[in-house]
């Protein structure tokens, strides 16, 4: 399956910077906090069985049909995650193969994820953190936009209930999940 063109990022996005607001995540502990999922299930990823997890963390997905909002490509970072959500369901074999499984999640809810996992048919989950318990838990960066508090984009690999690498910033966000597949192919796991 490939990337539609309509998922197609605009040129001239403005490139992230590392502004340092990830540095203090690796070695931390996953919060003891269960999410819900796009499987109406409620995941809890400090006692997930699995070598690793790729944890895939973004602002927020359009809805079909609606332009997207005035000023949002002028954030950096910000545009891309639906190209993004692809590119992991693009790798998501070899992923598996590198014995990883993958969750992509945001602040948005479960009802609303669940429309983009049945629309680009993912083979993977979507976490819902609406009610900010792993965002502030962690204290991932955040940014507000139209009177909503959103979080930047980044990559969480988690071993064994801890936070082991830290993908951020992430651009262009079409072409990361190449990069994460590259880096568990490269890097052992840790714990």
């Amino acid at each position: 399956m490939s990337t539609n063109h309509r998922f197609e990022l605009p040129p001239d996005l403005p490139v992230p910077i590392d502004d340092g607001a990830c540095d203090h995540l690796v070695g931390m502990e996953v919060p003891r906090a269960c999410l819900p999922s796009t499987a109406e299930r409620l995941v809890c990823l400090h006692d997930f069985s699995v070598e690793r997890i790729v944890l895939y963390g973004y602002p927020r997905t359009g809805t079909p049909g609606v332009p997207v909002p005035k000023d949002w490509d002028l954030i950096p970072g910000a545009r891309g995650c639906t190209p993004e959500t692809c590119s992991f369901r693009e790798h998501h074999a070899q992923l598996h193969s590198l014995r990883a499984e993958t969750f992509g999640f945001s602040t948005q809810t479960t009802a609303y994820q669940q429309e983009l996992v049945q629309r680009l048919q993912l083979p993977f989950e979507i976490l819902s953190d609406a009610d900010f318990v792993f965002t502030t838990a962690l204290r991932l960066p955040t940014f507000e936009f139209n009177g909503m508090t959103l979080i930047k984009r980044l990559t969480l690999i988690i071993e064994r209930g801890h936070i082991t690498k830290v993908f951020y910033p992430i651009f262009p966000p079409d072409k990361h999940a190449a990069e994460v597949v590259h880096w568990l192919s490269i890097e052992p796991p840790r714990l």
